[in-house]
């Protein structure tokens, strides 16, 4: 049991620590979320967790290209400024 403990332990940190936060973005709850509602719908935690990963980043980066698309919009594509 000790041994199953430090393994867990220890990949945790390995996993924890090739992790940077630029990538994780919306990763890390979805995996918390995907985990516990995998595991809930019969033992499969990491599959959970690897779907619920995929979603969150995709759902953290949503509003990315609107925002882009807002700051270089000239207000409809034609200028006033002759």
């Amino acid at each position: 049991m000790k041994l199953i403990a430090a393994a867990t332990i220890l990949s945790l940190v390995a996993v924890g620590s090739a992790v940077g936060p630029a990538q994780a973005k919306g990763c890390l709850k979805g995996a918390a979320v995907g985990g516990v509602a995998g595991h809930m719908a019969g033992h499969h935690g990491v599959l959970g967790a690897a779907a619920g990963c995929a979603v969150g980043h995709h759902e953290a980066n949503k509003d990315t290209p609107d925002q882009a698309r807002n700051t270089n919009d000239n207000g409809g594509g034609t200028s006033t400024n002759r």
